[in-house]
């Protein structure tokens, strides 16, 4: 029988020294690298450490969307105190000593088709109950993750399992070296768990974020996989490094690496070090737990999902699995003695990194805007632990002004913080995370990345963003939208659309059929004002509720923390009345969404996602291969996420497309698919043609050398743009005059000559993060968002994600406008 705990449980369950303890192959029945382990096994494998080790404790600390249990091991020596550990970190964090113990955390197969991680990780756990950790465990407590992503990694295994023969083939070229869509790496809802640590949208990775912060380790090693032909990678890392990272957090890395460097010399194994991953964007399993004070690592072995069992490298080499788990035991171990030979000065090292503030011109971060959306951003600083206040007074400090329809931060300025004011100090355990989370810019060493290059939580929220150098209070009482007296039978409810939750109350309503109007432009009634774009729901035209409607209606609203305003007439003091033909009347559009290639899988996740865990609205999956004019007989709406469409979209598929559009549906094409549009017959988008590369720089000869950086002048690695928007169009509503999305690459599209240029960029200057110099200038003056009127249907094209990893909160309303149509005629 498995142990199942609520995810915030920290409990630890060892067992007594009743048997010896089982190697992995005594109880799997074969040896490591002789095939891939299912994850059932796993656990089955580590309960039975567990069970068998004093030295082991198994804590479950949640489960996976499948239903896969997600379970830590605490490795520590016998008779210590675990628990006081454990409190020594968490105590180190707040300004205290040294902890008793530095904790060392190692963690297991993020990316699920890079599986090697957890075969080495049941072997680590083996080599960690054995006599050669005694020395290391006096110093020592170990936390180790054996799977991080066990949806995933299951299905490349039974993938892998059911591609193979009896014995396998190097050959490259074989069907078991080739997963088939949408492959292993990510989890059930086709996230990249290892892009999730700062935002939580996965199941996975906030029950992780609650264990991780009840303990807070001194160093974590992320264990991955890259191309088969690539040397064996670790720390220390690749420039840029964030100005946050702390020189202590790089001496130890330097020092570890030398260790494992120590190793892979002795047995002559092939490594690099300083290429390729840097410390700069904050989501990954090594900036994120450095930013939380770690020393925070990522390991790369050659092999990933291609790998297999055996294959034939470039060099004529055959690369084992055995192999590859022997060199990821080798650095785990390397590391747990490495740290345990210096465990004083680690530990001291730890404590010191928070004894003071983060240091840098701001002292603290505010946030203004709707309460919704600051609601939303407080949720994800209680997820990462981070502290806030509110301000309860009007009170003035220097600082920098952000996110508030700026090109860029301006100079430093007096500024007025307000009451209601969301306050983050950086004086607290967690400020340095804080810090890289609300700072305007990133302070980019490289422009050589490999992520994108801007996240401030202001853009990501849509709220304004305030950098102060100095504290404010931040002790007054948390805003809450007061909800009006409701009349016993109203005319109508009057629901805002203005933050994240309102489109999951509108997706709530849609679902139980309540039919919702959409005001054009902003009106008043009974002494009220009320936005563009704000939802009605009217009793008259939802008789079929009965007396429903109202409980209907206001729970959907309570549910999302939202108000919904009772309304005694439909006459309207300014603006359109509530029966005016004016007003846009919507049901709940019947939704398909295409799948499988060419669709790319995380551009399907966050769609996927968005509907089915967001705002929890019915969307039917299609699968791409056979598609056809028929599958759409039951469909109003059909969003084709971001992927390459070249193949796929035929003129026939196009014509076809076309045709449903012209008979009322709505075509939802998003990046890479829209795009596929340009050039079709009956559709107007348009690319950009991209400048044939300069033959000379600077007047002089171009060099080889020089090929990587002159690549990065011509694009975009992930930057914050401002989007110009009007505000008058149904795509829109919601928003003020700008919007902001997360650009990668550029693949310009010109401006609509008949539809609507409803986002567009203006400027190709970003408002935070790097874009090159060509890509700036390609970008200036092109297409965002748009649509396109074709006879009784439309084709929205959202040429950048508007929901960008799942985290891009600013963007979930009008991705529910392109897929409601609300409005829309």
């Amino acid at each position: 029988m498995r142990l199942r705990l609520a995810p915030l449980a920290v409990l630890l369950v060892a067992g007594p020294a009743l048997a010896q303890v089982p190697t992995p192959e005594a109880f799997l029945g074969y040896d490591l690298g002789e095939r891939f382990t299912p994850h059932h096994r796993v656990v089955d494998y580590v309960e039975a450490v567990a069970a068998a080790s004093p030295r082991v404790a198994l804590s479950p600390y949640g489960e996976t969307p499948e239903g896969r249990p997600l379970v830590t091991l605490v490795v520590a020596a016998e008779g210590t105190d675990v628990e006081a550990v454990r409190r020594s970190s968490l105590r180190a964090t707040e300004g205290g000593a040294a902890p008793e113990k530095p904790v060392v955390w190692l963690s297991y197969n993020v990316h699920g088709n890079e599986a090697v991680s957890t075969e080495a990780a049941l072997r680590t756990l083996y080599e960690l109950t054995t006599p050669r950790a005694d020395a290391w465990l006096r110093d020592v407590v170990v936390v180790l993750d054996p799977c991080l992503n066990p949806d995933g990694r299951e299905r490349y295994v039974s993938g892998y399992r059911q591609r193979r023969g009896d014995a396998p083939d190097p050959s490259p070229e074989a069907w078991e070296h080739d997963e088939p869509w949408p492959g292993g790496r990510f989890n059930h809802y086709l996230f990249d768990l290892n892009r999730d640590w700062a935002w939580g949208t996965q199941p996975e990775t906030r029950a992780r974020l609650a264990v991780y912060n009840a303990w807070m380790p001194a160093v974590h090693v992320d264990f991955h996989e890259q191309g088969v032909d690539s040397p064996y990678y670790f720390a220390p890392a690749a420039e840029p490094f964030h100005p946050r990272v702390l020189p202590w957090q790089r001496a130890v890395q330097t020092e570890i690496g030398r260790a494992n460097a120590r190793v892979f010399d002795r047995e002559g194994w092939l490594y690099f070090t300083r290429e390729v991953f840097d410390l700069l964007y904050p989501g990954y399993g090594d900036t994120w737990p450095t930013f939380n004070g770690a020393v925070g690592m990522t390991y790369e072995q050659g092999g990933s999902g291609r790998a297999g069992l055996a294959i034939r490298t470039t060099e004529g080499d055959t690369l084992t699995l055995a192999d590859r788990i022997r060199n990821h035991v080798a650095t785990g171990l390397e590391t747990v003695a490495t740290v345990a030979g210096d465990a004083d000065r680690v530990g001291r090292a730890f404590a010191a990194g928070f004894a003071t503030p983060p240091a840098g011109p701001a002292v603290a971060f505010a946030a203004r805007g709707d309460a919704g959306r600051l609601e939303a951003l407080a949720a994800l600083l209680d997820l990462q632990g981070i502290r806030y206040g509110w301000a309860g007074r009007e009170q003035t400090a220097r600082g920098v002004r952000y996110a508030g329809g700026l090109d860029r931060p301006a100079p430093p300025e007096r500024l007025t913080v307000q009451p209601g004011d969301l306050v983050v100090s950086l004086d607290q355990p967690k400020g340095r995370l804080a810090a890289v989370l609300f700072e305007p810019e990133p302070a980019l060493v490289d422009s050589v990345t490999y992520d994108v290059t801007a996240w401030a939580l202001p853009y990501v929220y849509g709220v304004e963003g305030l950098a102060l150098e100095s504290a404010v209070d931040a002790g007054g009482a948390a805003p809450s939208a007061p909800l009006a007296p409701a009349a016993a039978r109203p005319y109508a409810y009057v629901l805002p659309w203005e933050s994240p939750q309102d489109a999951r109350v509108l997706a709530e309503l849609l679902r139980e059929e309540v039919g919702v109007r959409v005001v054009p432009e902003p009106f008043e009634a009974e002494g009220r004002r009320f936005r563009r774009g704000s939802v009605v729901a009217t009793r008259a035209g939802n008789g079929r509720l009965g007396e429903r409607f109202d409980a209907v209606v206001r729970e959907a609203a309570a549910r999302a923390g939202r108000p919904a305003v009772a309304l005694g007439t439909g006459f309207a003091t300014s603006g359109a009345d509530l029966g005016s033909n004016r007003v846009g009347f919507a049901r709940g559009p019947r939704v398909a969404v295409l799948t499988d290639e060419p669709v790319a899988p995380t551009a399907l996740g966050e769609v996927w996602h968005w509907f089915d865990r967001v705002v929890d609205y019915p969307a039917t999956l299609l699968r791409a291969d056979g598609f056809s004019r028929a599958d759409l007989d039951d469909a109003d709406v059909l969003v084709l996420p971001d992927g390459r469409y070249g193949a796929w979209l035929t003129d026939d598929r196009a014509e076809a497309l076309r045709g449903w559009v012209r008979a009322g549906g709505r075509l939802v094409a998003m990046e890479g698919a829209a795009r596929a549009f340009a050039g079709k017959d009956g559709f107007g988008i348009a690319t950009r043609e991209a400048p044939a590369p300069d033959s000379t720089a600077d007047g002089r000869l171009r060099r080889y050398g020089d090929r990587e950086r002159e690549g990065v002048s011509g694009g975009v690695p992930g930057a914050v743009y401002r989007v110009a928007l009007d505000e008058t169009h149904p795509l829109a509503y919601g928003y003020p005059d700008h919007t902001y999305v997360v650009k990668q690459g550029t693949s310009p599209v010109d401006f609509l000559a008949d539809g609507w240029n409803v986002g567009v960029l203006r400027s190709g200057t970003p408002a935070a993060g790097f874009a090159g110099r060509r890509a700036q200038d390609r970008l200036t003056d092109s297409l965002v968002f748009g649509v396109e009127d074709l006879g009784d249907g439309e084709v929205v094209y959202l040429l950048d994600t508007p929901i960008f990893r799942g985290f891009w909160a600013d963007g979930q309303l009008l991705f529910a406008n392109a897929v409601f149509g609300l409005g829309a005629e």
